[in-house]
């Protein structure tokens, strides 16, 4: 990325530091599409991250007409938010205690005529349950329905091939599987039509306008065709798993992410016990670290929302990671178990 710093060259420029840009930029494309399995690197459009990924292909979708939106109840706030914001009427589906939705749910909730778009993700950013995508994919095809999946949480992290399961749009972000953050794609299926939610120019074939971030599209695809698929990462979350010995939330089909359960204790005065030993974790309290929220995705699966504590590995993590997680972990329960008894 660091040359691409100091260039400040414009990719839609016909002079030499022009060119060179657009071929850094098409590069990048090139290694995105590889990664996620594109007919070509042409349905690659790069936007800004997944938020705005999933906002776009929410608008292109409810601007043709209709306007009924269809999702799971496990969606992250970004595809829920989106459709709050713009359909003009909503479908939730509800999962089971695993926040697995059933693809004749989503079927039953589609209602011919009216509904624009069905949302699903690849695999759930809290608790790493992987949806059967390719089925609802098919359902959603025979009723001439759009639909985009959410691959934000397992791209680069287990196979997605963006070709066979022949989805309409599907968003990712640089940030989750290594890159830099500030860069993601919307993928849109060759051939298909859609207006361009951000306007004023032609960049990203007249798709997505403004001047392209080419260090981050250049760091973005470096990412992508270096990421390795989730072994070694399957293999430092199972050592979280068997570790700990909490009851496992969900189901961990993403390599790289559990959600456990702690009994006895708030999740919050945890992730601070545990960031004063020096490791950093999440609760899935929240999509967002300023609301002390319950977590709508837990509360979906009908189990306790405010007490679970989300660990995740990424491309730089280690077994000492994972040491320093199972040596400090206990103290913390301990302590805060004990305090809760003299409370």
């Amino acid at each position: 990325m660091q040359p691409w710093f100091s260039a400040l060259a414009d990719p839609g420029r016909v002079h030499s530091e022009g060119h060179a840009a657009r071929v850094a930029v098409e590069i990048a494309r090139e290694q995105v599409a590889s990664l996620l399995d594109c007919r070509g690197s042409r349905e690659v459009v790069f936007t800004s991250g997944a938020t705005e990924s999933i906002v776009t292909a929410t608008w292109m979708a409810l601007e043709r007409g209709a306007g009924h939106v269809v999702l799971p109840a496990v969606e992250h706030s970004a595809v829920r938010r989106a459709a709050e914001s713009m359909a003009s009427s909503i479908t939730v589906v509800d999962v089971d205690r695993l926040g697995r939705v059933d693809p004749d749910d989503v079927r039953r909730a589609i209602r011919p005529g009216e509904t624009s778009l069905v949302h699903v993700q690849w695999g759930n950013h809290e608790v790493g349950t992987i949806q059967r995508v390719a089925d609802i994919v098919a359902t959603c095809r025979e009723r001439e329905v759009l639909v985009h999946v959410d691959a934000a949480m397992a791209a680069g992290h287990v196979p997605i091939s963006f070709a066979d399961i022949d989805v309409d749009l599907l968003s990712v972000s640089a940030h989750k599987l290594g890159g830099p953050p500030g860069v993601g794609a919307l993928l849109v299926r060759r051939g298909l039509r859609l207006r361009p939610l951000v306007v004023g120019g032609d960049q990203e074939r007249a798709r997505r306008a403004g001047f392209e971030n080419v260090p981050a599209i250049v760091g973005f695809g470096a990412a992508c065709d270096a990421v390795a698929l989730g072994d070694e990462e399957r293999r430092l979350i199972r050592r979280v798993i068997d570790g700990c010995e909490l009851e496992v939330l969900g189901s961990p089909d993403l390599p790289h992410l559990v959600c456990l359960a702690i009994e006895g204790v708030e999740a919050e005065p945890v992730l601070l016990g545990l960031d004063q030993a020096g490791v950093a974790v999440h609760s899935g309290s929240s999509c967002s670290s300023e609301a002390l929220e319950p977590s709508p995705v837990l509360e979906a699966m009908g189990v306790d929302a405010s007490r679970s504590l989300r660990v995740s590995v990424g491309w730089s993590s280690t077994d000492a990671d994972v040491d320093a997680l199972l040596d400090a972990l206990p103290g913390v329960l301990s302590r805060l178990r004990a305090l809760g008894r003299q409370v």
